[in-house]
C-alpha cells in the first residue's frame, strides 16, 4: 500500500488533540473518514484533515478504502466498537482502559486472532523517554533487587480538557465504567507491569469524594505486589488542584532508587549508596495543558507496527493484564480484600 487510510472514531478531546494531529504528522498516513455523534465535530475535523464525515461508526468500517481505524470513544464502547471493526477487517488502536471487563478484552483479542489483524491499545507511558531509560537500568542489574516501588498520576480532572467540561461522559458511571482508576491508574498498572514484571495481588481504597457532579471515583490508592515480591503503591487521582499535576514514579533498590518525572528539570535521577547521582535531561513527559501528546509515539508505533507487520508493543493482551489489576482493585474495594490475580 502506498499509505496506511485511517479512521478515527469519535471526535472528542482524545481524537482533537493526540490521535488525529498524531496522524497528519505520519507521512504514511492518510485520514480518510471521521466520525462522531455530534455531526459538528465530525464536519470541523473532517475540514480540518480533508476527510470524509459521518455519525455513524458502521458507515465507517463500510469503507473498502480504510485500513485501520482509531477507537476514540466512552469506555463503554471500547469493546463493541473495536471487535465490530476488527470483524470489518480493519486494524484497531483503541484508547484505554480497552474494556470494562475481563471478557470485553478477551473477545477483543480473540477478534484480532481470528481475522489476522493488529490489535494496539493507546497507552503512552511506555514510549517516554524516562520510562524506557529507567528499564534499561533496571535490567541492567545496577539498582540490585527492587524492593519497592510508588508511582502517581493526578490532576484536576477531565472536566478541563474533556469537550463536554463538567457534562462529560467521563463522570457518568454508565458510559465510563470506572473513574481516575480507568482514566489515570490504568496508566500507571501498565507502566509498572513494564519495569517490575506481572503484578499477583492488588488491594485498594476508591473514593468519591472530591466532585459533586461525579457517578465514578476521583481517587484511589491501591498497594502492589508483584509475583517476584516488589510492593508499593499506586495512586490514580482527579482531585489535585490545578497546578499540582503529578506524573512521578519512584523506584527503590538495594543499591540505591530512580526517580522518574518527579524532577521539573530532570526527568529521570539516579541515586546510589555510594553518592553518585547521575541526572538524565530526556525529552519530558508531555501534558495536556501543553497542549496535547503529538509526540507521543503512540501512532507511529502503530502505523510503524501495521507497515511492517510487528507486533505492538501493547497488544490486546497487554491491554488486558493492566485492565485485570484495576478490575481487581475494584473488587478490592467492594469486598475489602486484597485480591488475587
Amino acid at each position: 500500500m502506498s499509505k496506511l487510510k485511517i479512521g478515527v472514531i469519535g471526535c472528542g478531546s482524545i481524537a482533537k488533540y493526540r490521535h488525529l494531529p498524531e496522524y497528519a504528522a505520519n507521512a504514511n498516513v492518510e485520514i480518510v473518514a471521521v466520525c462522531d455523534i455530534v455531526p459538528e465535530r465530525a464536519e470541523t475535523m473532517a475540514a480540518q484533515y480533508r476527510a470524509k464525515a459521518f455519525t455513524d461508526y458502521q458507515e465507517v468500517l463500510k469503507l473498502k478504502e480504510v485500513d485501520a481505524v482509531s477507537v476514540c470513544l466512552p469506555n463503554y464502547l471500547h469493546a463493541p466498537v473495536s471487535i465490530a471493526a476488527l470483524n470489518s477487517g480493519k486494524h484497531v488502536l483503541c484508547e484505554k482502559p480497552m474494556a470494562t471487563s475481563r471478557e470485553e478484552a478477551e473477545t477483543m483479542i480473540q477478534a484480532a486472532k481470528a481475522n489476522g489483524k493488529k490489535l494496539m491499545i493507546a497507552h503512552n507511558q511506555r514510549f517516554v523517554a524516562s520510562h524506557q531509560k529507567a528499564k534499561e537500568i533496571i535490567e541492567s542489574g545496577k539498582l540490585g533487587k527492587i524492593y519497592s516501588f510508588k508511582t502517581t498520576f493526578g490532576h484536576s480532572g477531565p472536566e478541563g480538557w474533556s469537550a463536554d467540561g463538567k457534562d462529560s461522559w467521563f463522570f457518568n458511571k454508565e458510559k465510563a465504567f470506572i473513574g481516575a482508576m480507568g482514566d489515570l491508574g490504568v496508566h500507571k498498572a501498565d507502566l509498572m507491569r513494564y519495569l517490575l514484571g506481572e503484578f499477583k495481588e492488588v488491594g485498594s481504597f476508591i473514593e468519591t469524594n472530591a466532585k459533586s457532579y461525579s457517578e465514578v471515583d476521583d481517587n484511589a490508592v491501591c498497594v502492589l505486589r508483584t509475583e517476584s515480591g516488589i510492593i508499593g503503591t499506586l495512586t490514580a487521582s482527579w482531585a489535585y488542584t490545578a497546578g499540582s499535576d503529578d506524573n512521578s514514579t519512584v523506584i527503590y533498590g538495594e543499591n540505591g532508587i530512580l526517580k522518574l518525572e518527579a524532577d521539573p528539570e530532570y526527568s529521570l535521577i539516579e541515586q546510589y549508596r555510594t553518592g553518585e547521582v547521575v541526572k538524565h535531561q530526556l525529552s519530558r513527559i508531555q501534558t495536556n495543558e501543553e497542549g496535547g501528546q503529538t509526540t507521543s509515539h503512540v501512532i507511529n508505533h502503530f502505523v510503524e507496527c501495521i507497515l511492517e507487520d510487528k507486533e505492538p508493543l501493547i497488544t490486546g493482551e497487554e491491554g488486558k493484564k493492566s485492565l485485570e489489576i484495576i478490575l481487581a482493585a475494584i473488587e478490592s474495594q467492594e469486598t475489602k480484600r486484597i485480591v488475587i490475580l
